[in-house]
């Protein structure tokens, strides 16, 4: 449409600011990228509030103080059909937890995740959670941050790369909103969505989570998630003791996490058509229980409070550990949208609470009342299922802001975490993935690739030209050589490198009357070091188009160690291509 008086074509003004954007995204793309994690920040901690409020409100009005005790049975059965159906009609990205779903969407995805995910996540979580259905809010809020993150890149533009380090950065902005817990939340982003604890996104990770957790704040209060009373170390022999909650710890995550694989794989084996009432099974054993247990309903912080504070007898504790392991187990499995994050911190409580009631009965005077052995518990069971024992050990730190017990905390971890790692290989999100037919790189695969390094696939440095050596005669020197590329070296040392068509080049444009010292670049050049891996290498030659690059000492850059070429990289993974020079 044009104008009248001006004759100015106004469908196009709105292509203006979309060209002055594209401009400035160009040449400032690292302090847009730091805008926008204080935006993800801030929305991803509202978000998180408004689910953790609707969840509550919802749940108080379903299940209302004095309440019929008919509501514990039908409305976990209404929630997981009715929530079934809108998961498999319109939401089938947002079942299950939201970390797997997170961590595909990171590695497989380019970063992706849909707005329908977003938003079905958000609803069917929420009513799922409300109506008594036992799994958490906090892997679906991870989802839901990364979510956000994922769609405010698209939308500005961003390229695929900065996309996807936006994921990690949504997803500690969720954990530090719904667990009140903004450093345990730049470790689990690092520690577990990324496998990475030299991610180059820290700075902004941890720029979100304190954004996340101050919007949090704002609305709820900074109080935190349980209230504990001050615990000590009574007796060393206590430490004893909390090898043996390790042991128990460990065989208990084990045993959740593959009843839970378990389980799931019976639900896909089930036809297709099924999915939209498969729900249904967790709802029905869920309303079962709670008929008779009220205290399976839900995710049950409040009960882990009372174990914590030692006020829950040994009978309710061991009971609670099998029958909410069997509702979770099944709810999951069956196709609920909700985490594990919760559950495993309500089990473990249990399982704590239950260890230290036996411990304090027969030696009272050597031990701490259960809710110590409640509170190092939750860690233990978290550690072992989740596989994050560094983010366990701080989570339960910020949750209770109780110091006392952090050397029990890292024994019973570590204990717990090595028997889970030993009896169930896979962690359970990687398992999870893996049973959806979508695989995610293990920290351990990650391990064993950088473990070769640098200093195993050099050679030394054979062949090498001189820095005063004119450039005609260089090239009759390298005439009959077998490389592609030459260390320069002078008095000092290695000072440069340069290949075959960088002397050809200089050599037509200059006729001879220069030395290999002129066409260098004297600020740098291209390196790497006996510790660097070879997959580092490989991307240094990548990025100076060179084959052969010098391994300098890390005291000294002009102190040659060697050389490495693609070749012997090449060697070291048991590739021999036929004619490789």
């Amino acid at each position: 449409m044009m104008g009248k008086a001006t004759g100015i074509d106004y469908r196009k003004l709105w292509q203006y600011p979309l060209k002055q954007w594209a401009t400035l995204l160009q040449d400032r793309e690292d302090q847009v990228f730091l805008i926008l994690t204080l935006v993800i920040g801030a929305l991803t901690g509202l978000t998180v509030v408004a689910f953790i409020l609707l969840t509550e409100r919802f749940a108080f009005r379903l299940y209302p103080h004095g309440g019929s005790p008919w509501r514990r049975l039908l409305i976990p059965v209404a929630g997981a059909l009715s929530m079934g159906y809108l998961l498999f009609r319109h939401f089938p990205n947002a079942r299950g937890s939201g970390v797997p779903q997170t961590k595909a969407a990171l590695f497989v995805r380019e970063g992706h995740i849909s707005l329908r995910t977003v938003l079905g996540k958000f609803f069917c979580t929420s009513v799922t959670l409300a109506s008594g259905i036992p799994l958490g809010r906090e892997g679906p809020s991870v989802q839901v941050g990364a979510g956000i993150a994922s769609i405010l890149g698209r939308h500005l533009g961003l390229k695929p790369d900065k996309i996807r380090a936006l994921i990690p950065v949504g997803a500690a902005a969720a954990v530090a909103a719904a667990f009140n817990t903004p450093l345990a939340a730049v470790l689990f982003a690092l520690e577990e969505v990324m496998s990475d604890l030299h991610a180059p996104v820290l700075g902004s990770v941890v720029l979100a989570s304190a954004t996340s957790w101050m919007v949090m704040r704002l609305f709820l209060g900074n109080s935190p998630l349980f209230e504990v009373p001050q615990y000590q170390l009574v007796h060393p022999l206590e430490l004893g003791l909390y090898v043996i909650l390790g042991v128990v710890g460990g065989l208990v995550s084990v045993s959740f996490t593959r009843s839970l694989l378990w389980m799931r794989q019976r639900f896909l084996g089930f036809p297709s058509w099924t999915a939209w009432f498969q729900p249904l099974a967790g709802g029905i054993v869920v309303g079962l229980m709670g008929w008779f247990v009220p205290e399976v309903l839900g995710v049950g912080y409040g009960f882990v409070g009372e174990a914590l504070n030692g006020r829950m007898a040994l009978g309710l504790m061991s009971l609670l550990v099998v029958m909410k392991t069997l509702a979770v187990t099944t709810s999951y499995a069956s196709g609920n949208a909700g985490g594990l994050f919760g559950p495993s911190l309500f089990i473990g409580a249990m399982v704590g609470g239950s260890v230290g009631w036996v411990a304090h009965h027969f030696l009272p005077l050597y031990t701490a009342n259960s809710g110590a052995y409640a509170l190092v518990g939750m860690g233990t069971l978290f550690a072992g299922i989740v596989r994050a024992p560094m983010t366990s050990v701080l989570m339960i730190f910020e949750t209770t802001r109780d110091y006392s017990v952090i050397v029990p905390l890292m024994i019973s971890n570590l204990v717990s975490f090595f028997i889970s790692s030993r009896l169930q290989k896979l962690p359970v999100y990687g398992a999870l993935a893996r049973q959806d037919g979508i695989h995610l790189p293990s920290n351990e695969a990650r391990q064993e690739h950088d473990q070769i390094k640098v200093r195993s696939a050099m050679k030394p440095a054979t062949e090498v030209l001189p820095a005063t050596l004119p450039l005609a005669e260089a090239l009759g020197v390298v005439a009959s050589s077998a490389q592609l590329a030459w260390p320069v070296v002078d008095q000092r040392g290695v000072i440069g490198i340069v290949n075959r068509s960088m002397l050809d080049a200089a050599s037509e444009a200059d006729r001879g009357s220069l030395t290999i010292m002129d066409i260098l670049d004297g600020s740098s050049f291209p390196h790497v070091h006996t510790d660097h891996s070879l997959h580092w290498a490989l991307e240094r030659m990548g990025a100076s188009n060179l084959d052969l690059l010098p391994v300098v000492s890390r005291e000294d850059m002009h102190r040659m160690e060697g050389v490495i070429s693609l070749k012997d990289v090449l060697a070291s993974y048991g590739v021999r291509p036929e004619g490789f020079r």
